[in-house]
């Protein structure tokens, strides 16, 4: 409780907390607002009628955009996926990966300029293949078809997506929490309430013996297995391998010989729910464009990983995409030869491990391990309540475990925040209104 009420007595948490709110309404708000000349609940028929599985996921990380077919129907997948883009280049191309690590903070926003161009090109060709989507559904969802309706959605939808690149930039710079996952999280809360409703709804007509909907233990099977995924989610999320560091003696002022320990905390899941995210993002781009084109094996390939049709095929591709993005988003956010060079400039060591190269090898193969075993656990733990919905006929509940490691995962890293500002808070106060106790303003040190 106090960490909630320091949002309100804190002026800096607030201005940040207020900031970030005030742009997340404007982002539903945004989703209300219709694209021109496009049949909107018309639309919303004929995709579901298609393939209502896939439009329905889809739907629920643009927020409810795309059932709308608002101005955000993109959403952020073009900026998410021109970022993974850019950070594989980052990893095989020299010269962006010396751009990046020599130039610094330079550098950096150099590759987020070009980021921000990648995603303006990507979402005008994603929003010009939606428009003819749109377009190919006859004139009761478009009245008046031709290239100027598909140029006019396509500038209106790239649009859309640079705003919402704009907010989640503005809330990771300016507000509290990743901007990008804030707004996913957004969307998937925003849309909670009906999930609910249609799970409650069924449930119901499950206890007078309907013939439409599974029995009512079903319900309750998939109840616990979330309840499930969320006490798993918490405990994984704060989990750490703790690498002992010994500092080298040294003699302090009274003469005494002193030794500094300390630890390196390492999470098990040290890349939290990008990959997961990144890994829906693939998978959805070959059933995005097929739905664009006229390709016919772009059409077979998107429905050999489409989850509701050859689940045990999407199943190992899923897992495989998501340990490839955990072992690369890691090696993003820490790089143990960088840490094994600072530990050693600073007098530290790990016992039994040689400071420098051994231990850059040592990080490495620790980190390796709770690599695999968080990305292996980011798998299953989206996979469980999956399995348990692509299994039963007439349960159109589609929120698994992706949905509840995104809120869970996002909601955590928000509350971590929320605590770091607090603490620093209480140590400039200590700075600059605490006194060394047994000394007076006036006496010599």
């Amino acid at each position: 409780m106090n960490l909630f009420k320091n949002l309100f007595t804190n002026p800096e948490l607030r201005k940040r907390f207020l900031f970030t709110l005030g742009l997340l309404v404007i982002y539903r708000l945004g989703i209300h607002v219709s694209v021109p000349g496009v049949n909107a609940q018309a639309l919303t028929e004929s995709l579901q009628q298609q393939g209502g599985g896939l439009f329905d996921v889809i739907d629920l990380f643009s927020g409810g955009a795309l059932k709308k077919f608002s101005v955000f129907a993109l959403g952020i997948t073009p900026y998410i996926t021109a970022s993974i883009v850019f950070q594989l280049m980052t990893a095989v191309v020299p010269s962006l990966e010396q751009l990046q690590k020599k130039e610094g903070e330079a550098g950096r926003e150099k590759i987020n300029q070009w980021t921000r161009y990648a995603t303006v090109l990507l979402a005008f060709i994603q929003g010009f293949g939606i428009a003819a989507l749109a377009q190919s559904q006859g004139l009761d969802v478009v009245a008046n078809p031709g290239l100027s309706f598909r140029l006019l959605t396509a500038f209106t939808l790239a649009t859309g997506t640079i705003f919402i690149m704009w907010l989640g930039e503005q809330i990771t710079d300016r507000g509290i929490g990743n901007g990008i996952s804030l707004l996913i999280f957004s969307g998937i809360v925003a849309g909670l309430p009906e999930g609910v409703y249609t799970l409650s709804t069924m449930f119901g007509k499950s206890l007078t013996n309907a013939p439409d909907v599974p029995p009512a233990g079903v319900f309750l099977l998939l109840l616990a297995s979330m309840i499930v995924v969320l006490l798993v989610v918490v405990m994984v999320e704060n989990a750490f391998r703790r690498i002992p560091i010994h500092y080298a003696r040294r003699t302090d002022s009274a003469s005494i010989a002193s030794q500094k320990s300390s630890y390196l905390p390492l999470k098990l899941n040290t890349s939290g729910v990008m990959p997961v995210i990144f890994a829906q993002s693939v998978i959805f781009f070959p059933a995005t464009i097929a739905s664009f084109t006229k390709w016919e094996w772009l059409a077979r390939l998107s429905a050999y990983i489409n989850p509701s049709i050859h689940f045990w095929i999407y199943t190992p591709i899923f897992i495989a995409i998501v340990i490839f993005f955990a072992f690369f988003y890691t090696s993003i956010v820490f790089n143990p030869d960088e840490t094994a060079e600072n530990m050693k400039r600073s007098g530290g060591y790990i016992p039994g491990i040689r400071p420098g190269q051994e231990t850059s090898i040592y990080m490495d193969s620790v980190l390796s391990k709770l690599t695999f075993a968080g990305a292996i656990y980011l798998g299953i733990i989206s996979l469980v309540p999956l399995l348990i919905l692509n299994n039963i006929n007439g349960l159109n509940f589609y929120y698994g475990g992706t949905s509840l490691l995104i809120i869970v995962g996002v909601a955590m890293d928000l509350v971590s925040q929320l605590e770091s500002y607090n603490v620093m808070r209480q140590y400039d106060g200590f700075v600059t209104r605490g006194r060394v106790p047994g000394r007076s303003s006036g006496s010599n040190p």
